[in-house]
């Protein structure tokens, strides 16, 4: 499905990526701590790592050309048309315990992960 504003064909394409409550209360609360407006959760797959593919996740203005979209009570979460097929019905989840503090990724579409748990294939 696509749009055309002002000459602009806009694609609408959606992801499987799911939030936890715990990821979309913590990334609201990020979101308020920034002074700048519109931001977004960019979410992509990058070659690195150990096992050949790491997670990056940050904030972002743009909306590029090609990028899946889908808002979760107001917080949009963006994911670039190579990153989909890697996070397929991907989960992010936020811990806050004693042992770890962070966003998790479960992904049932990772073959395996490396022993320190930051990469993949």
């Amino acid at each position: 499905m696509s749009a055309v504003l002002e000459g602009i064909t806009v694609s609408e394409a959606t992801h499987s990526v799911t939030l936890t409550q715990a990821a979309l209360d913590k990334i609201k609360n990020l979101i308020g701590q920034e002074s700048e407006g519109g931001l977004r959760l960019r979410i992509a797959v990058q070659p690195g790592g150990c096992s050949g593919l790491i997670y990056q996740l940050f904030f972002d203005e743009r909306i590029l050309d090609g990028d899946a979209t889908v808002d979760f009570d107001g917080v949009e979460v963006i994911v670039d048309p190579m990153s989909v097929p890697y996070l397929d019905n991907a989960k992010i989840d936020f811990e806050d315990t004693i042992q770890k503090q962070g966003f998790t990724i479960d992904n049932p579409s990772a073959q395996g992960s490396c022993a320190c748990g930051d990469s993949f294939h």
